[in-house]
Formats: C-alpha cells, sequence, structure tokens
C-alpha cells in the first residue's frame, strides 16, 4: 500500500476505533502508581480467553467495589474478588483470577511497595527487562505482558514503539506496513496506544478491518 493510502487507512481506524482498552476501562493512565496497578490488572483480565468487552467490564467491576490499588486488591477477600468479577460476567475463570489477583498484589507490594514505576526504574528502559519483570507477577504471562507495554508506551515513552505480534497482525489484516518501525512512523509517538490498541482490535474483528480497508 501506497504510503497515502496507509495514512488514509489509519486515519478512519483511529477516528473510528482508537482508543486504548485503559480508557474503555475508566482508567485514566498517568504514570503514578494507582493508575499503574490498574493496567496491571487489567492486563491480567484481557490475557484470558474471554471477551475484551467482558474483560474491561471486568476491571470496572473490581475498581468500583473498592479494588483500585494493589494495597485494596491484596487486602480484599477471595470472595469480594470473585462476586466482583461475576458482577462483570467474567464467570469463566472467576476463581482462578481472584486467586492470581490477590497474588499479584503481593507481589507488587512486596517487591515495588505497590508502586510499578519502581519496575520501570529496576529495567533501567529495556523493554525486554519490563517485560520480563511483568512476568514474575502471578497472572501475567506473555500476552499479559505485551498488552501491559501496548498500553503503557505512552507514559514510559522509552519502551516505544511497542506494536507486538498481535498488532502487527492486525496491520497485515489492513494492508498496512508490518514493520513495526514503519508501522509507528505512520501516526505521532503520543497516539501509538490508540494505534496499538486499534490494530489489535483489527486483529480479532476481520468485519472491523474490512470496513476500514473499504472506507
Amino acid at each position: 500500500m501506497a504510503r497515502s493510502g496507509a495514512e488514509k487507512t489509519v486515519r478512519v481506524l483511529l477516528t473510528e476505533h482508537g482508543r486504548t482498552y485503559a480508557e474503555e476501562a475508566g482508567i485514566h493512565l498517568r504514570d503514578t502508581p494507582q493508575p499503574l496497578f490498574q493496567l496491571l490488572v487489567l492486563a491480567d483480565l484481557l490475557s484470558a480467553r474471554i471477551r475484551a468487552a467482558t474483560a474491561v467490564d471486568a476491571a470496572r467491576a473490581l475498581f468500583a467495589a473498592g479494588m483500585r490499588d494493589a494495597r485494596r486488591m491484596r487486602d480484599a477477600t477471595w470472595q469480594q474478588r470473585v462476586d466482583a468479577l461475576g458482577e462483570g460476567h467474567y464467570r469463566r475463570y472467576d476463581e482462578r483470577t481472584a486467586t492470581q489477583l490477590g497474588e499479584g498484589a503481593e507481589l507488587v507490594l512486596d517487591r515495588y511497595g505497590g508502586d510499578l514505576r519502581r519496575l520501570r526504574a529496576e529495567a533501567d528502559g529495556d523493554r525486554d527487562e519490563v517485560r520480563t519483570l511483568l512476568r514474575e507477577v502471578p497472572g501475567i504471562g506473555p500476552a499479559g505482558a505485551d498488552i501491559f507495554l501496548r498500553e503503557v508506551q505512552g507514559v514510559w515513552p522509552e519502551l516505544a514503539p511497542c506494536l507486538d505480534s498481535k498488532a502487527l497482525e492486525g496491520a497485515k489484516r489492513l494492508g498496512l506496513p508490518e514493520d513495526p518501525a514503519e508501522l509507528a512512523g505512520l501516526v505521532e509517538a503520543a497516539g501509538l496506544p490508540r494505534f496499538a490498541a486499534a490494530l489489535v482490535r483489527a486483529a480479532l474483528d476481520r468485519h472491523m478491518a474490512d470496513e476500514v480497508r473499504a472506507a
């Protein structure tokens, strides 16, 4: 696809689908402890084999129930976590996930004092090290780490561009470049989290991708 065609596709994509998953979950992402922990919770939920909308609803339910930071997540009972996940219709994995969320909060408190900026500092700008440290958190596997990186790159810009295999799958479906650097060059740096999220939606929804290409 010529660059002019790619730029048009990107404009349509961002206009119609350019919202991060953090925004959908009501997370006002900043480089501060509470929203960073909330993003970690969302990454855990989104990484399961479950609809993204269900994961987002479950995150909203957990936060509405008061589990908005690592200490409150840890201090909540297992049943309170299960009940909140149920409110968000996250029932298929609710019991296992409730356990993982409590254990993950415990690790974040013990190792980072509840502040994931300390994880960032420990990684010292190394994206692979951030990914490795994230995967030490119960419930965060390769997919969860990738989700966190895609969303956090707007506030941790030294990690950008974070366009993983799922985002590149969406780019291919849209006829966009599949080289991460070339793909990232189609948007301003500040727009990368929304671009990455929109590309993932294209990967997950062929009909949506076809509509964007046809626009």
